[in-house]
């Protein structure tokens, strides 16, 4: 190769590169203006024992940009609390004759046996439906994965129906205003797990968006398990069918007994 033709070579590689390297300074520069979210959960272990009644916990965390300076005030925080995922059938029943028996029925593959958004304000004011459903942002963009073959219609009746039976059970849950934002980088938001809340682990989104858009996101862990008798109780139900069969039938005829000696002593 001539010295000419090695020399316009490198005449085109010293812009070449100069230029990627003005790309990728950019680049790092655009990741740098994004957030710095911080969050934490005010207790990661939730023991289920006898007269359980429930427990309050409390997602809290800071924004702030990259020099360290208060952030939230440009930024919407959405959280959320999942817990296990597990397969539902759902029944619709009907009054047949006097009688109620059931119907037509749905199966969904991945309902969450617990859920909770809580946002600063309203989910549909924040995102777009497309964002919602990638994230799962609000109870009408939960993705409930039916199976088998279901009319788009009946789909849709049946998922109503299914979030509406867990509502009320307080199993589902949904605060627009839930999210507390102070000193325009504090943030926190309480949720109530009810009595009947299923163990399993659980997991803590929370979500920093801007102009519709999910800039930032960091998860938490959150353990919900049986403790002390109910433990127990459990394991031995899982993992010991015997012993457990055993023990119901001992605690069964010891009640008898007993409800049988006080209707005597009546």
């Amino acid at each position: 190769m001539s010295r000419v033709a090695v020399s316009c070579w490198a005449g085109w590689l010293r812009p070449a590169a100069a230029l990627l390297l003005a790309l990728l300074a950019l680049a790092m520069l655009c990741g740098a203006r994004d957030p710095i979210l911080v969050p934490e959960i005010s207790q990661h272990d939730v023991q289920v024992r006898q007269g359980f009644n429930g427990a309050d916990l409390l997602l809290f965390g800071a924004l702030l940009t990259p020099e360290g300076t208060r952030a939230a005030h440009d930024y919407d925080i959405v959280v959320v609390l999942e817990g296990p995922v597990r397969s539902v059938v759902v029944r619709e029943k009907r009054k047949v004759a006097g009688m109620w028996i059931n119907a037509a029925s749905a199966a969904f593959g991945s309902a969450p046996g617990f859920y909770a958004v809580a946002a600063s304000r309203p989910v549909r004011t924040i995102v777009d439906d497309r964002t919602a459903a990638i994230y799962e942002l609000g109870l009408d963009a939960l993705q409930l994965s039916p199976t088998g073959t279901i009319d788009p219609t009946r789909q849709q009746r049946f998922a109503a129906g299914l979030v509406a039976h867990m509502r009320r059970q307080g199993l589902y849950q949904q605060d627009d205003g839930g999210v507390q934002i102070s000193g325009q980088v504090l943030y926190q938001a309480r949720i109530a797990l009810p009595s009947s809340v299923p163990v399993g682990d659980y997991t803590a989104e929370t979500f920093a968006i801007r102009d519709g858009r999910v800039v930032a996101s960091k998860v938490t862990r959150v353990v919900v398990h049986k403790a002390g008798f109910e433990r127990f109780v459990a394991w031995n139900a899982q993992h010991n069918g015997l012993l457990y069969g055993i023990f119901v039938v001992l605690v069964s005829v010891g009640m008898g007994w007993l409800a049988g000696r006080l209707f005597a002593l009546i």
